[in-house]
């Protein structure tokens, strides 16, 4: 069987803490998980041997978000210094230098790999994420409750009739709310790409409304049938 023309983003998933970092993290394995993507891994490894393209990464969002540009030097940016829970994360402000060695490990390389695989006969790139089902105090909708999914355009990243077809086919296979840009509309890996390959984000709630190899299921249904249309 055919492989599906997608390139996967998977940039939430690990859990792994940095060598450069590790004496000076003050989280525990419990608060690593929190702050990333949890059940990503899970949820979409269905994905990996479906889809032309399957890129991921070991390391925790906690210390190399990889979905934020290098230059984001805020508190949640690329290199962190809180938790999206506000929790500190490491016992003393790191070095430039260190800072330095975490994106030239990490974040460069993952973005040099979406790029050089933009023009391998894929006609959409997703990034997959998962997000809690109440706002956290780290996002833009702090205590509220979210959607079961969210589908992001990058405000153009895609064509915009592509991202509804999109949500459309997801209704189908979720019967919670499906939205299109709320709580997000994609962030820097879907935006930073758009001139290489269309783009779109996918925000699974993480309430348990299904297991997550349901949910994983249920998303590839949801691409297959778009990938139909």
């Amino acid at each position: 069987m055919s492989r599906l023309p997608l390139l996967i983003s998977v940039p939430h998933a690990g859990l792994a803490v940095p060598e450069p970092v590790a004496r000076q993290s003050l989280l525990t394995t419990a608060q690593i998980a929190r702050d990333g993507d949890e059940g990503a891994a899970a949820i979409y490894a269905v994905l990996r041997d479906q889809v032309a393209h399957f890129v991921t990464t070991d390391i925790a969002r906690a210390f190399v978000d990889l979905n934020r540009a290098e230059d984001d030097l805020r508190k949640d940016g690329v290199v962190k210094t809180h938790t999206c829970w506000d929790e500190p994360i490491y016992r003393t402000p790191l070095k430039p230098a260190t800072v330095e060695t975490l994106l030239a490990r990490w974040h460069r390389p993952y973005h040099r790999k979406l790029s050089a695989l933009a023009g391998s006969g894929v006609v959409l790139g997703v990034d997959c994420h998962t997000m809690a089902a109440q706002g956290p105090p780290v996002g833009p909708d702090t205590g509220k409750p979210r959607p079961e999914v969210c589908i992001g355009d990058g405000d153009g990243a895609c064509p915009r009739h592509w991202a509804e077809a999109l949500v459309e086919c997801f209704q189908r296979y979720f019967s919670g709310e499906v939205t299109l840009n709320r709580p997000f509309s994609g962030g820097y890996i879907v935006r930073a790409h758009a001139a290489e390959l269309p783009w779109v984000m996918i925000e699974l709630s993480r309430a348990p409304f299904a297991s997550d190899a349901e949910k994983g299921r249920r998303v590839l249904a949801a691409l297959m049938a778009w990938l139909d249309l």
